[in-house]
């Protein structure tokens, strides 16, 4: 009895000692939590106009809209929502209306809608504005276009705009795919960066304000985190997720809309949006999940699995990805929708209309993959069309980063091995 306790005393401490990464260092303090710590000093004494949304949380939890409203010292004027609306719960691509906010009492003012860009009198006699929402690290989400627009309405009223910095869910060492050609700019691809850029919203900021992404740069402040590190991903920072939109509700979702995010603009796909499972399924009428499945697996690429599934009455696949895999999630984005547009019958791209066909463009950033859709390609040579114009863009971004770059740890990452989906093809999918 006393071998079998010291045992089990002893498997408790090994899986203490090899949990992940999260449990080995402090959480992470968000700038609403620094600028707290600060006594609300850069505000004090301003008329304060908030950009925010449910997203928008101290590191407890609380709502930013509300510790600026209770700040001494701190007059919280007006409130401005994104895209999704001030809790997030409006369809994607739904204009959102203005109204009163049910936490605060102010009025929220839409900028997301016929107008995008805060007005002269809405910003009428406020002394600052403050954007304070969790971004998810691909370009083709809204908020950072939202971002950047404040930013410019500021520089043409002549008032300071604050950043409250937020991590990267996907973490700031992971940059991939294409940046937006200026013919396809758009608000799903607002400036040009990677589809994944691995910055925080503080440092876009910074890189737009002086790289010229806006006509009029502002009187930018960056109000920093404490104790996050690029190599971090969500799980790492020991933060709870707050869902950003209705279809990026864990965590991990944002990994997943980097892979099949821009594919669901075309028509017939089913993405699994709606449900915990957003952006891991892919189906579509005409589809062969086994095969598709089989392909994916036979990249052997760490800590990507896809595994047959019928998903809405329809075949297709769920795709497993470890958030610290190596593997260049945006190209096999390309990949799988290259074979998708082989494999399915119709295909999702010539049943789609011209509006839907240049909302695909948009979100990808230009009209080059078409290109994939006529070869079959691997994910590195996919990859590999993408290296000059990264390379340069890398070489630009290191002036604007605000967190260190180097692990902590010589821990190595274990991540899994794609199984075979031999096995799993025996049952009937009837």
């Amino acid at each position: 009895m006393q071998r079998s306790a010291l045992l089990s005393l002893f498997s408790l401490c090994f899986v203490s000692l090899t949990s992940p990464l999260s449990l080995l260092y402090s959480k992470v303090i968000l700038g609403i939590d620094v600028l707290r710590e600060e006594n609300f000093a850069p505000l004090k004494g301003k008329r304060v106009g908030l950009i925010t949304n449910q997203s928008g949380v101290d590191s407890q939890g609380r709502p930013t809209r509300i510790i600026l409203q209770k700040a001494p010292g701190v007059k919280l004027a007006r409130l401005f929502a994104p895209e999704h609306g001030i809790e997030g719960k409006i369809k994607a691509g739904d204009d959102v209306p203005s109204h009163k906010d049910r936490l605060t009492g102010l009025k929220v003012y839409s900028l997301y809608g016929d107008t995008k860009k805060p007005t002269p009198q809405m910003l009428k006699d406020l002394d600052c504005l403050v954007f304070d929402i969790q971004d998810i690290g691909c370009r083709s989400y809204t908020f950072v276009s939202t971002m950047i627009l404040a930013m410019e309405a500021c520089g043409e009223a002549g008032i300071p705009f604050y950043v409250l910095d937020r991590p990267n869910p996907l973490g700031g060492l992971r940059v991939e795919g294409p940046l937006v050609h200026p013919s396809w700019k758009s608000f799903v691809s607002f400036i040009p960066v990677p589809y994944v850029h691995g910055m925080t919203v503080g440092e876009i900021a910074q890189m737009a304000n002086e790289r010229g992404f806006i006509s009029h740069p502002c009187q930018l402040h960056v109000i920093p985190m404490k104790g996050w590190a690029r190599w971090m991903t969500w799980k790492d920072t020991g933060l709870r997720w707050i869902p950003t939109s209705p279809n990026i509700p864990r965590e991990d979702t944002p990994l997943y809309y980097v892979v099949t995010g821009f594919i669901g603009s075309l028509a017939g796909l089913e993405l699994g949006t709606g449900t915990p499972e957003a952006f891991r399924l892919l189906a579509t009428r005409g589809l062969d999940g086994y095969r598709l499945a089989s392909e994916i697996n036979a990249l052997n690429l760490p800590g990507v699995i896809a595994i047959p599934r019928i998903i809405s009455g329809l075949y297709g696949i769920e795709l497993q990805i470890d958030p610290k895999t190596p593997a260049n999630l945006t190209a096999l984005g390309v990949f799988i929708a290259s074979r998708v547009n082989k494999m399915a019958n119709p295909s999702p791209y010539w049943r789609s209309s011209l509006s839907q066909r240049n909302l695909f463009f948009k979100v990808y950033g230009s009209s080059l993959i078409r290109t994939e859709f006529s070869s079959y390609t691997s994910v590195q040579s996919i990859a590999k069309k993408w290296n000059n114009e990264l390379s340069s863009f890398l070489s630009i971004r290191k002036n604007y980063l605000l967190y260190p770059d180097n692990e902590l740890t010589n821990e190595k990452i274990i991540i899994r091995k794609a199984k075979k989906v031999k096995a799993l093809a025996e049952p009937s999918m009837d």
